[in-house]
Formats: structure tokens, sequence, C-alpha cells
């Protein structure tokens, strides 16, 4: 008589464990990603990507008067000065919006009004100490131009020390 002994291998349960267990993560990884939230920059982020091109068009329009068109701040008179060309005063208009990288409800905007010589003052009393930018749009002679500079907004009595 003879007896045999069998004995039962654990590869093909170990395999077939493996894609179970893949295949749980799988599914368990899909439902939690398809759960996240995916905010975008803004809401109609997709719209600013379209209308980019005529953006880059008038920031390099600006670009060729960087000497002529300024904003800067005068500390003693707490104002911020927006100065473009004068041949382009007449007839401009345009917006002003007030950019807090710190604090996005600080956030103003303004219309452009420009006096005779191509300047407007925006008093600065009321707007927080710090980094603020100032992004001026505006068309004149049927041309879009875009201006987008830093200023540092200080109280009067820094900028008297």
């Amino acid at each position: 008589m003879s007896t045999t002994t069998k004995t039962h291998s654990l590869w093909p349960a170990s395999i077939i464990g493996f894609f179970i267990v893949a295949v749980i993560f799988i599914v368990t990884y899909t439902a939690w990603a398809m759960r996240q939230r995916e905010d975008l920059v803004s809401e109609d982020y997709y719209e600013r990507e379209v209308r980019f091109q005529s953006h880059l068009d008038s920031m390099n329009r600006s670009q060729a008067l960087a000497t002529q068109t300024v904003v800067t701040f005068e500390p003693a008179q707490q104002a911020i000065v927006i100065t473009v060309p004068a041949a382009q005063s007449l007839g401009a208009t345009g917006s002003i919006h007030l950019y807090r990288p710190s604090d996005a409800r600080l956030d103003h905007d303004l219309p452009l009004t420009l006096n005779a010589e191509g300047i407007q003052r925006l008093d600065s009393k009321k707007l927080s100490e710090g980094l603020w930018k100032v992004r001026v749009q505006w068309s004149a002679n049927g041309q879009e131009y875009f201006l987008d500079q830093p200023v540092v907004v200080t109280s009067r009595s820094a900028g008297l020390r």
C-alpha cells in the first residue's frame, strides 16, 4: 500500500489575494479622489485663459511707454499717483484695481479718471500699510493698455522719520 501525501501550494491563493487587495485599493482611492474639491484660481479661469493673448498685447504696448507710464506712492500727501502719457489722457477710459496680495478682502476697483496732464491721484489714507499691486487697464486711441506695478503704502509718520 502506498500512501501519497498531497501538499497544497500557497502561491495561487497568494496571487488571487494580492489582486483582490489591489482592486480594493484602486476602487477606494478612486472613490476618495472623486470626492476631493477641485478649486481653480478663479471662477472664470478658462475664460481668462482665452483672453490672455490680448492681455499680453496690452502689456507689450504699455512697456513701450514705460518711461512715461508710472505708478508711485507719495508719503507726504498719502497718495498713490498714476501717470500716463498726456497724449493718451484725452478720452482715455479704464479702471484701476488695487490688489492686496496678503488679503483679497482689501482689494478695490476704481474708475480711471485722468486729468489733462495724464495724472490721477488716489487717496491712500484708508488703505492698509504694506505691499499693494496697482493694476491699471485703459483704452486710448483705439488701443488697450495694461500696467501692473507694485507700491508700498506707508503711514505719513513712517515716511517723515
